[in-house]
């Protein structure tokens, strides 16, 4: 049996929960176990666990409404937030290729001064 056992009452001393109380919710192995209380419930190394001298009655795996219920009946403050959610990535459409449209080329303007001289030689002849 080992010093984190189920139901040990901890102190977190690394990491963003530092200086919080947390207790011993299951052992994952020898070095690591999962924790619940005033902290964020995860999976946290030994090596960042201060044992503390009480151990309460709590079942292996419980749940966080059970720990919170433990925590709340003794005084102690609980974590509550809860974790931000992700949003969806979103999905990327390809554009639609743009059809080029032939246009037809432009008349060029006919001079005034052309179709004179076009009309002047029909009439000589």
């Amino acid at each position: 049996m080992s010093i984190f056992s189920v139901g040990r009452l901890c102190l977190k001393i690394a990491g963003r929960d530092a200086g919080r109380h947390c207790v011993v919710v299951e052992e994952m192995d020898s070095r690591f176990v999962l924790v619940d209380g005033n902290v964020r419930r995860k999976k946290v190394n030994t090596v960042h666990l201060e044992p503390l001298a009480d151990v309460v009655q709590i079942k292996s795996g419980a749940s966080h409404e059970d720990v919170k219920n433990l925590f709340s009946g003794q005084g102690w403050p609980v974590w509550e937030t809860k974790a931000k959610k992700v949003a969806a990535k979103p999905i990327h459409q390809r554009k639609a290729k743009k059809v080029a449209v032939k246009v037809p080329p432009k008349k060029a303007p006919v001079k005034e001064a052309a179709t004179e001289k076009v009309a002047k030689a029909e009439k000589k002849e």
